[in-house]
């Protein structure tokens, strides 16, 4: 039991902390059809840089590695690999989006679009130029119904796509005067594009807000405050709470909520009580948004490695990729025990040789193109614990002061030792030798 938070009761999660528990249970929707829609399950987002570009050889190899167990892709249409799409009112560029959505649909993946950001026309810069340091601005609200239009454009171009994320983490939305986020001008946002996405096709799947469900760490005396969602891992920040709950009230309609989040703290980038058990927060938080919305939850973006202090890669403490992969794994668990209907891995590809957590090697370099521990564990997640898996009781024991992490249903078992060192395991009845943060794998 994650325990009371506030006064809302979060149910028992299926997720064993050495000696197992019981769990399982999926989310209802009006339509076989729709509940899929709504729960793509485990996928990524492009970044800056993927797999259409490079030597022949390594995007090849890329492709067969993102074909061979499809998953669902997310793109944005301006940045991270998109160029302006309107750089002038009327004046379209698409090329760049339609080299990435061409990717999505050759490797066979549900493919997902996330609506930002705005061209710079919309927010009060020159028209035809682009300057990618205003990249994070939102538009100015005279051109909301602009860049509604635009979404309703990118809608009829790609007709094969259905799922869209309105916005992105509020960019440019947040109120210095009021130091709160600007959620009622992100509303009437969404609103206009949702309405226009639904008269585009009544298929097309719309969510939002996106906010960032940040976190700071445990009050000293819980009397200081009073926050809505509270754990051993910290406190919900009530800023972005209050985004939710005016989305939800004002919204015209949603198909599900999203947002994204790290395990460390809003401020200091600290990971409490530690590393695996911070990430305890995602459980919590899907919980929470299931309570006060309804709604499949989408969790857009995830992290658990705090940044190094000059964000070079590789984060604060230097983690290896055994370490990550095993927090990774973790967090993961938490996420799909909890019910969460999509989760999207952000790739941070890279051209160079040193890229740690990205899917695959970079496919800039002669040998690029081949998987990488992530990637190896997101398409075995996807695999197994696909959204609405029935989760069952499995027996784990390890050495006394050792943790391990488990998770099962009928077909697999996903072990984790989160230990720095070897630990001896028992687990569905085998026994386990398990290296310093080894993920492993068994089948029942």
């Amino acid at each position: 039991m994650i325990g009371v938070c506030g006064a809302v009761a979060l149910a028992a999660l299926p997720l064993a902390m050495a000696s197992g528990s019981p769990g399982g249970g999926g989310a209802s929707s009006k339509s076989t059809r729709r509940q899929a829609g709504t729960r793509p399950g485990w996928g990524f987002t492009h970044t800056q840089y993927s797999a259409e570009h490079g030597t022949p050889e390594a995007t090849r190899k890329a492709g067969a590695l993102l074909s061979a167990r499809p998953l669902p892709q997310n793109q944005h249409i301006m940045g991270w690999g998109a160029e302006n799409p309107e750089p002038a009112p009327g004046r379209y560029d698409f090329q760049a989006l339609d080299e990435r959505v061409a990717l999505m649909r050759a490797t066979g993946a549900t493919p997902v679009l996330t609506l930002c950001g705005a061209p710079d026309w919309m927010k009060g810069g020159r028209r035809g130029r682009t300057d990618w340091s205003r990249l994070e601005e939102a538009p100015d609200r005279r051109h909301y119904r602009d860049f509604a239009r635009l979404a309703g454009a990118i809608a009829r171009r790609y007709p094969d796509i259905r799922h869209f994320l309105v916005w992105n983490e509020l960019k440019g939305f947040y109120d210095e005067r009021k130091r709160r986020w600007n959620y009622e001008g992100y509303t009437q946002l969404y609103n206009l594009v949702y309405a226009e996405l639904k008269k585009q096709n009544p298929d097309n799947l719309v969510g939002g807000p996106y906010v960032v469900a940040d976190h700071d760490p445990p009050a000293g005396d819980p009397e200081d405050r009073s926050p809505e969602l509270r754990g051993p891992w910290g406190e919900l920040d009530q800023r972005s709470a209050d985004v939710i709950h005016y989305w939800n009230r004002h919204k015209e309609g949603a198909d599900f909520v999203v947002v994204d989040g790290s395990s460390y703290t809003r401020e200091g980038h600290e990971t409490i009580p530690d590393e695996f058990a911070a990430t305890e927060k995602f459980a919590a938080v899907t919980h929470w948004l299931r309570n006060v919305t309804g709604l499949p939850v989408w969790w857009a973006e995830w992290y658990v490695e705090p940044p190094a202090a000059d964000d070079r890669p590789g984060g604060r403490d230097g983690w290896d990729e055994h370490h990550r992969t095993a927090v990774h794994a973790t967090a993961m668990m938490h996420l799909a025990a909890s019910g969460a209907s999509a989760a999207f891995y952000w790739n941070p590809q890279r051209t160079g040789d040193d890229c740690p957590g990205c899917l695959w090697r970079s496919t800039h370099l002669p040998d690029g193109g081949r998987e990488l521990p992530m990637a190896r564990l997101l398409n075995r997640f996807a695999h197994e614990f696909p959204p609405g898996t029935a989760f069952r009781p499995v027996d784990a024991t390890a050495d006394p002061g050792a943790r391990i992490q488990v998770l099962a249903d009928d077909a697999a078992v996903l072990v984790v030792n989160t230990e720095r060192r070897p630990v001896a395991a028992r687990v569905d009845g085998k026994a386990l030798s398990l290296a310093p943060y080894e993920v492993r794998w068994l089948t029942r």
